[in-house]
């Protein structure tokens, strides 16, 4: 009897460790770009996948940056937006490490980031940003979130275009 009880409580605590250092892999794509990243990262890092959903999907009228009346223009320009996400995370509490990734759009993270922050606790966790981009740095989003965010224990950001197999085990492996 002593051996089952045993057994039953290294199970269960085997379990609790297990569950407090899962990893996921959240990330938005308006085009499949940063989709395509996050699905292989999640591979790399074994890690669930999470889409941060707008609750109204974009078109590509809603992306043309260049009509300042678009909704990502109209998005960027008001630093309070927060655009409605939807399949929210019921168990984000599992998770103690989180990549975000995320289009870079007009030199910084979408503001449905800053949606996807402020939409679950991130108290005890860490988090590292990934992005893509067709042509600026990565840069600006880190020290934006990291600003808007001290709370959150944001670490490194990568631009990962295109990013393979080796330039995703070197992402994670220097961190």
């Amino acid at each position: 009897m002593k051996q089952i009880v045993l057994t039953l409580f290294s199970f269960l605590i085997m379990s609790t460790i297990s569950a407090q250092n899962k990893t996921l892999v959240a990330y938005f794509s308006a085009t499949g770009t940063t989709k395509k990243v996050a699905t292989e990262l999640a591979a790399v890092v074994n890690a669930d996948l999470h889409e941060i959903k707008p609750a109204q999907a974009y078109t590509n009228a809603d992306l043309n940056w260049h009509d300042k009346k678009s909704r990502s223009s109209v998005e960027m320009a008001d630093k309070k937006s927060r655009p409605a996400i939807t399949d929210k995370l019921t168990n984000m509490s599992d998770y103690q490490t989180i990549y975000v990734g995320f289009p870079i759009w007009w030199y910084t993270a979408p503001t449905i980031i800053n949606t996807f922050f402020e939409s679950y606790d991130f108290k005890g966790k860490t988090v590292y940003l990934y992005a893509t981009s067709g042509g600026s740095t990565i840069d600006k989003s880190v020290s934006d979130l990291k600003a808007a965010y001290p709370e959150i224990n944001i670490k490194s950001g990568r631009l990962l275009n295109y990013a393979g197999k080796n330039e995703l085990q070197d992402f994670v492996g220097n961190r």
